[in-house]
């Protein structure tokens, strides 16, 4: 699999809640950040969304918006509505006048992943994708919600199958949008395959993770000098080569740790590490407990 295709396997969405947001008048409500991925698009009419930390945007009829990790937030009728605080429920939503035809229409939703591993990947994805509906794909995008609203709606057999599959349909048609500006240096796995020589570099090391890399022998994968490599990686991945390599080896860890069918020795040699003791010492240092101390809290985790 490419890059990004591993992060996805390894984040596994597999929860969908997908429901109708309607509105008439005036009206605002505000979201406290609950860091599971979000998404939007537009079917009627206007709104106005203010994330934390961000200028706010006017979203359209026909917009998709997908956040990788959903920060606080403000979504209104109008700019510079404070709004009032709400919760997030699994039920259709209605805002402002609560009688006669809604003049604003958006299916929103929200999906699941391993917690375990979101903290070490999503910060590789981009904060927030923005596709206006002039850009096209947020039709397609639209009629992959639309199947999501459905699968939700009934018990057909192979439900849990069906929305997996479509959840990885949706966040994968959404990161890998180009966006308005295809020469554009950002920060993210995205912008890094779209570079051909840190793409080759990041097809090769996600290819062996078991080799000895160094920033030498990727900047020969990708055919630039070292130092030109290392800083080019740097700015489009947001951070060093070998700490992407660390950050993947903990997550593959972690993830092999979670399902319990491997021994230390054996993660360890999977992952590049020379023993167990060695490939415990790193998982330590950046995870800040022992292998198996993290396993069985995992695991107990997933039983409550």
């Amino acid at each position: 699999m490419d890059p990004l295709s591993d992060i996805i396997a390894l984040l596994r969405p597999t929860t969908a809640i997908a429901k109708p947001i309607t509105g008439r008048g005036r009206w605002g409500v505000r979201y406290a950040a609950h860091r599971a991925p979000g998404f939007t698009i537009v079917l009627q009419g206007e709104c106005a969304i203010a994330l934390e930390g961000k200028a706010p945007m006017r979203l359209r009829k026909g917009d998709f918006l997908l956040l990788p990790s959903t920060p606080a937030f403000t979504l209104s009728s109008h700019p510079g509505i404070a709004g009032e605080p709400r919760e997030p429920v699994n039920a259709p939503v209605r805002h402002g006048e609560q009688q006669g035809e809604p003049d604003f229409v958006s299916l929103g939703g929200t999906f699941r992943l391993e917690a375990v591993h979101a903290p070490l990947l999503l910060g590789l994805l981009p904060d927030v994708v923005h596709i206006p509906a002039s850009a096209g794909p947020a039709d397609r995008l639209g009629r992959v919600v639309q199947l999501i609203m459905d699968e939700c709606a009934g018990e057909e057999p192979g439900k849990e199958m069906i929305l997996q599959r479509l959840l990885e349909v949706l966040m994968v048609e959404a990161l890998r949008w180009q966006g308005p500006d295809p020469g554009a240096i950002a920060t993210g796995l995205l912008d890094g395959m779209r570079d051909p020589p840190i793409a080759r570099a990041l097809r090769a090391l996600h290819g062996d993770v078991r080799a000895g890399w160094t920033v030498s022998g990727l900047a020969g994968v990708a055919g630039m000098s070292r130092s030109a490599f290392a800083a080019r990686f740097s700015a489009v991945l947001g951070c060093a080569p070998i700490e992407y390599l660390a950050r993947w080896r903990m997550a593959l860890a972690t993830d092999a740790l979670l399902r319990g069918a491997k021994t230390l020795d054996r993660i360890a040699d999977e992952i590049g590490y020379e023993s167990a003791s060695a490939f415990s010492t790193a998982f330590r240092k950046r995870i800040g407990c022992a292998p198996g101390r993290f396993a069985r809290s995992a695991r107990a985790a997933l039983v409550q």
